[in-house]
């Protein structure tokens, strides 16, 4: 009777000191972030911002590793592929939900933990600063009055951040988006711009810093922009919302970890990311650089990803770009 008390006993207290059992330290060596893209580009410029202001608070070097190809599939393939263990994040973006319908990877958002999202930037309409159209209502009813395939957008590759909303565009507008003509480019919305100044497209889409400095010279209006409210940062240009066409979209970045990586190392980083991006420091980077603000936790993110990737599929299908 008494061994069977002492044992009692000695099992209480092992479930004792198990129940208060700290987690392991994290972090306590350099931490990789993967970013899907180019050195010197959006993503790669937020990324080592961030990653000098995450080393300041975690107290570990935080490194930008850049691993291109595959419309962002090598990157984003890597990420998620990871040892579950806090030491490697992906610098997640819009491509991530295009992946699997363009045929470029099997990834899904399932696919990984998206834990904090710290930008969104809109889409914007742009036509040549003498041309006819004045808002979108009228840009939308010339391509309704002209044959198929002879109204020309351009912005960058298609089903890019700004390609798709032009598609969903088209398609509240009750308009065939595979009866009008998208001129994809290399190298982003610069041969885009070009080809609008030079009069060969009636339209550009992309975001609304490449193309301010042709808005500002007078070359170029911008008559929308996909977003829910008008942008803090140009707040002259009307959103498409407000013109009658209930569509937002553009690229967001953020961040991820794999799957199974420990809740302990989650919350650390969660920890860690919404202080740096809430300092000056932060706020200021990006507004320099007009990139927007938006800041979403791994609850919000995760759901926001999710319905997007839900959505683009028929918006892909409708396109012509969907690959079976």
């Amino acid at each position: 009777m008494k061994k069977f008390i002492l044992l009692t006993v000695v099992l209480s207290l092992l479930v004792g000191i198990t129940a208060f059992a700290k987690d392991p330290a994290y972090p306590t060596k350099p931490i990789t972030i993967i970013c899907p893209w180019s050195a010197g580009g959006g993503t790669d410029n937020t990324a080592r911002f961030l990653a000098g202001l995450l080393s300041k608070e975690l107290g570990v070097p935080v490194n930008v590793v850049n691993k291109t190809g595959g419309n962002g599939a090598v990157g984003h393939m890597e990420g998620a592929m990871a040892a579950p263990d806090g030491y490697t994040i992906t610098n997640i973006t819009f491509e991530l939900n295009t992946l699997k319908y363009l045929g470029y990877a099997n990834m899904t958002p399932a696919d990984i933990i998206p834990i904090f999202q710290f930008n969104e930037d809109p889409a914007a309409l742009s036509v040549q600063a003498n041309s006819p159209y004045k808002n979108v209502n009228d840009l939308l009813n010339a391509i309704k009055s002209k044959p198929a395939g002879t109204f020309l957008f351009s912005g960058s590759v298609i089903a890019c951040a700004w390609d798709l909303p032009r598609v969903q565009m088209l398609m509240a507008a009750g308009i065939d988006p595979k009866s009008v003509k998208f001129i994809p480019t290399q190298g982003g919305a610069a041969p885009a711009i070009t080809e609008l100044l030079g009069g060969h497209v009636d339209a550009v889409v992309c975001s609304y810093p490449e193309i301010a400095p042709q808005v500002e010279a007078g070359k170029i209006r911008t008559i929308a922009v996909f977003s829910d409210e008008r942008v803090p940062l140009y707040p002259n240009i009307p959103t498409l919302k407000e013109q009658g066409i209930n569509v937002s979209g553009g690229t967001w970045r953020g961040f991820a970890v794999p799957l199974k990586t420990p809740e302990y190392v989650i919350k650390t980083l969660t920890e860690a990311m919404k202080k740096v991006t809430a300092s000056k420091e932060f706020v200021d980077f990006m507004n320099k650089n007009m990139f927007g603000i938006k800041i979403r936790d791994q609850q919000e993110f995760t759901a926001f990803i999710t319905d997007q990737f839900k959505t683009l599929e028929g918006v892909m299908q409708a396109a012509g770009y969907l690959k079976k």
